[in-house]
């Protein structure tokens, strides 16, 4: 009589590792503007994250090279750049960099400004002249913008047409007033941007 053979098992293979996660898209907004104009402000009160920031104390050495007019009580400066983060979704993450206001540190904006999408531009109507540089380099790389006054120190007279004349705006830059220490006003001004970026994208020709 003859044995039977035993059923061979069916062998069993353990899991393999789990497929990583899908990295978040990330955003890159420069945040440029004049010295002491509330660039490093705008960064801290909408960052998710303690803002990494580059201030130093503002020394004998900078007289004369630094220019403090209307901002005579500012006693640091960014030195480097300000860094914060927003997210948005686990599929998005905006990175916000904030430029240096001091024209001795311009050269930092060329390394900024790479792989941004878009920018942010703070004005001072005490101080206009200060944002001419950064609404000039937007525009030169063709980098989509909105631009921000900060009602700050409640000291703005003059009408939004006014300002956006002073400044040479394109019509179609959106110009808000607001007070950048508020996180909701930097909430409206990153909307206001990625609308810009939409409408942009929208007229913008195929091929």
């Amino acid at each position: 009589m003859a044995t039977p053979h035993s059923a061979t098992p069916t062998p069993t293979h353990p899991a393999g590792p789990a497929a990583p996660a899908t990295a978040p898209a990330a955003v890159k907004i420069l945040i440029a503007g004049g010295f002491g104009v509330g660039k490093t402000t705008l960064v801290g009160s909408v960052s998710e994250v303690t803002p990494l920031r580059t201030e130093e104390y503002l020394t004998r050495a900078s007289i004369g090279v630094d220019d403090l007019s209307g901002v005579d009580q500012k006693d640091t400066t960014t030195v480097a750049l300000d860094f914060g983060r927003i997210t948005v979704s686990p599929e998005l993450v905006v990175y916000l960099f904030g430029t240096p206001g001091q024209e001795r540190f311009w050269f930092m904006w060329n390394d900024l400004v790479n792989g941004a999408f878009g920018g942010i531009v703070i004005a001072d109507t005490r101080r206009l002249d200060t944002s001419f540089a950064s609404i000039d380099f937007f525009e030169s790389r063709g980098i989509p913008f909105v631009v921000a006054i900060n009602c700050f120190h409640n000291t703005n007279t003059r009408t939004p047409d006014e300002i956006r004349t002073a400044l040479d705006l394109d019509p179609q830059v959106p110009m808000l007033l607001g007070d950048v220490r508020e996180r909701a006003f930097g909430r409206d001004l990153l909307l206001a941007l990625v609308d810009h970026l939409m409408d942009l994208a929208a007229v913008a020709p195929v091929g």
